[in-house]
């Protein structure tokens, strides 16, 4: 029996897993590959951006709410689920820009929000880990202190000297960065909606997304995963607070993004086996090898 591969998704609010690598994470747990999800935040902050639940009964309990819909995205993906317990940021409106207000994720210190983090990847094992990049894929404090935090456990997590109380140290063999939301893909689905008549959902996002080629090169890695669009799209909709089904997320048709992008993008930003690049797998150079009998 060959050993199970393990792979660490860690995100900043219920919904990110959903529309963040979802179809992926499908394809592998469907091929036996054991997921966990890491949540950072509640999410209780977060604007309700599905006019049908913009109610006074779901704004007053948006934190329940949100975990009964992570509760429910978890089952449709198959995967397991933790809580980081950190107090969502919230998304900063104004001129000039507020401070976060205190006691939310991004002010605490990386070393500290990094320590549970550390706990849950020495008890997990994963082979890969999955988060954001530098820039958070968009600028929410909250993505950008996921990424801080990812990086900073997954450089920890194997050194027995950093967090000595927090297990037996794991060395995660790969991190990557999410790049699903990139222009080239934007750009083939805008055309192609134009091309069969229909109205593309970005046409105005494209008009100021200026191209840059130096940005879309970070792709390292496509993971072909057309087949588990449709649990991606289940999966989205259990976050009914954060997904409009009448919304950009379903205005191109299934059947056309399977055709013009079949693949879910990373960046590889860490390796400690070897691997070529491109890849079309997050767990090439990593099959077969001696670490996955531990």
């Amino acid at each position: 029996m060959a050993p199970m591969l393990r792979l660490m998704h860690v995100h900043a609010h219920p919904d990110d897993e959903s529309s963040k690598g979802a179809a992926s994470t499908a394809m592998y747990v469907a091929q036996g590959v054991d997921v966990h999800v890491v949540t950072c935040t509640g999410g209780e902050r977060g604007s309700i951006l599905n006019p049908k639940m913009d109610r006074p009964d779901v704004l007053a309990n948006i934190s329940e709410i949100r975990r009964q819909e992570m509760e429910r995205a978890r089952d449709i993906l198959g995967v397991r689920q933790d809580w980081l317990g950190f107090v969502d940021s919230g998304w900063p409106e104004g001129d000039p820009l507020p401070p976060p207000p205190e006691g939310c994720f991004a002010l605490v210190p990386v070393e500290e929000a990094a320590a549970p983090l550390v706990r849950l990847m020495r008890a997990f094992r994963p082979h890969v880990v999955t988060t954001y990049d530098e820039n958070g894929g968009y600028p929410h404090p909250d993505h950008v202190q996921c990424h801080r935090v990812t990086v900073a456990a997954f450089e920890a997590a194997g050194d027995s000297a950093r967090y000595p109380d927090a297990g037996e140290p794991w060395q995660p063999l790969k991190l990557y960065y999410h790049h699903g939301f990139n222009r080239p893909r934007t750009q083939a689905l805008h055309d192609a909606m134009l091309e069969h008549g229909l109205e593309s959902p970005w046409a105005e996002r494209l008009k100021d997304w200026k191209p840059d080629p130096a940005h879309d090169a970070r792709i390292t890695t496509r993971v072909p995963c057309a087949d588990y669009f449709g649990v991606r799209d289940q999966a989205l909709l259990a976050h009914a607070t954060q997904i409009d089904p009448d919304g950009h997320w379903f205005a191109v048709p299934r059947e056309l993004q399977q055709q013009v992008w079949p693949t879910e993008d990373f960046e590889l930003a860490r390796s400690l086996v070897e691997t070529q690049i491109p890849e079309n797998d997050l767990f090439a150079g990593i099959r077969g090898h001696a670490e996955l009998e531990t």
